[in-house]
């Protein structure tokens, strides 16, 4: 049973962490929305579809919001003890800091327990949940896919491209390009409008696009053979509007929430993914066999050349350019030059392929340790926070959120910074995943250790008191050139 100094420390740490936690969700739910509503708002889905998906999105926000908030909570509870001078008369009533720290470092680490579950189980479930919403928003949605200025071929049959598409739903266009999609053999058909709009068709399975002020271009080519088809003249006929329909029935009847992508790494969990690891591990290794015996053998027969000038047994003379005419010269020259640059852009080629193979396998082994990595980067913030709060004494939220959101921002910028390196296969992956870690470790065991004997690290008199001799001398000097 918990006695009542623990009950008081628990309830006083849980104030703020709920207040931050909700802050922090929602401020990172504010940059989900600002990125990913203006996608979808205007584009036929219902309000519940959106919020659906943006929840769905918005789990994976939890493993970034967790440690930053026990980070928080840990250092204002502790700034807010010691303030109100809380913390001193624990320590006066024989009560160590270790023992006030107890537990709360007991629900942190069933927080951090927690995380572990939620990431592990919870977070893949909801990636692939959104990744699926999103695939069968785009078949389902058609329109959802148009952007101005691009080539787009989610409408069956069609490639299409508009130059401005504004109004409230998106459904004015200007600049229409229309070219249906057809094989050498059959009949070619583009269509260009200066003006378009999509209007409501009368049977939901089609979408009904009105085209004004326009030119369709075809050529009928279909069942001619080739003679025919050279003679065969170009017909060009201008109109005032046309209707265009395009048949989306199969896209139409598609379930938003049927999944049909499932092999993402993503949306696995710690056990599934040491699986994927030793599949990836397999079809890399005949990546790089592939790869390797392709460079081998477009250089072979320069091998075999040099190999023949090495062996004494069969000497051969050595090709010497000098003996040959100017015109032939050149030809072997160029030759020469085309078969360099050639393996140069095969080697530059190949030097991507492996990169993006490598980077492929690394992100996986780090999207696996992370799931355990930011559980223990609870138990660090925790520890980090808690020694903080018993050195600066100030709670509230001024200095402590400074002083823990520069802490944060430093996780973040070196997580990221890593990610990179390691990706381009600088860095060995599994260290990759916890070097964040690593770092910030010593330096919260350096911390705990400095409030643990009431260190004053941060106390602005004492590093005044070192600094005056110093200070009192340059302002001596300072007086003795005025009076000079």
């Amino acid at each position: 049973m918990l006695k009542k100094l623990d009950q008081y420390i628990i309830k006083t740490f849980f104030g703020p962490f709920l207040f931050i936690f909700s802050v922090l969700f929602f401020i990172f739910m504010v940059n989900i929305v600002w990125i990913q509503l203006s996608q979808f708002t205007g584009k036929g889905l219902s309000n519940w579809e959106i919020v659906k998906f943006l929840f769905y999105l918005s789990v994976n926000v939890v493993k970034m919001v967790l440690p930053l908030t026990i980070l928080l909570a840990s250092i204002m509870t502790f700034g807010d003890f010691g303030e109100r001078y809380e913390l001193a008369a624990m320590k006066s009533a024989g009560i160590s800091l270790t023992r006030i720290m107890m537990p709360l470092f007991a629900i942190v680490s069933l927080l951090s327990i927690m995380l572990f579950v939620f990431s592990n189980n919870v977070i893949p479930d909801f990636q692939r949940k959104a990744k699926n919403m999103m695939y069968n928003i785009a078949a389902t949605k058609p329109a959802i896919n148009f952007t101005a200025g691009q080539f787009i071929n989610s409408l069956p049959g069609a490639t299409v491209k508009f130059d401005k598409i504004y109004g409230e739903n998106g459904e004015h266009l200007e600049g229409v390009f229309v070219h249906k999609v057809a094989n050498a053999y059959e009949d070619q058909r583009t269509i260009i409008a200066k003006k378009g709009e999509f209007t409501p068709a009368a049977n939901r399975n089609y979408l009904k696009l009105v085209l004004y002020d326009g030119y369709i271009f075809e050529d009928n080519i279909q069942d001619k053979n080739y003679l025919e088809r050279l003679k065969q003249p170009g017909q060009s006929v201008k109109f005032d509007s046309l209707v265009q329909h395009f048949d989306v029935s199969d896209v139409i009847n598609k379930a938003i929430e049927d999944e049909k992508i499932t092999d993402d790494y993503r949306f696995q969990n710690y056990k599934e993914i040491n699986k994927t690891i030793v599949k990836v591990k397999k079809e890399n290794d005949f990546s790089f066999n592939s790869i390797n015996s392709e460079m081998v053998g477009q250089t072979n027969n320069y091998v075999t050349y040099i190999d023949k000038i090495k062996n004494p047994a069969k000497p051969t003379e050595p090709f010497a350019i000098e003996k040959l005419k100017e015109d032939k010269k050149l030809e072997v020259l160029y030759q020469a030059y085309t078969k360099i640059s050639f393996l140069q852009n095969e080697k530059k080629n190949k030097d991507t392929q492996i990169l993006d193979i490598v980077k492929y396998y690394n992100k996986i082994i780090m999207y696996q340790q992370g799931i355990i990595a930011y559980s223990v980067t609870c138990l660090i913030f925790f520890m980090i926070g808690a020694s903080l709060g018993s050195i600066i004494r100030k709670g509230g939220v001024g200095l402590p959120v400074v002083i823990a959101i520069i802490i944060f921002i430093v996780f973040y910028v070196m997580n990221l910074t890593v990610e990179n390196i390691t990706w381009k296969g600088k860095l060995n992956p599994y260290f990759g995943a916890w070097l964040s870690n690593l770092v910030l470790f010593p330096f919260g065991v350096w911390l705990t250790y400095k409030a643990l004997t009431d260190s004053q690290v941060f106390d602005v008199e004492k590093y005044k008191a070192l600094t005056k001799p110093l200070w009192s001398k340059f302002v001596k000097e300072r007086e003795h050139e005025r009076y000079q």
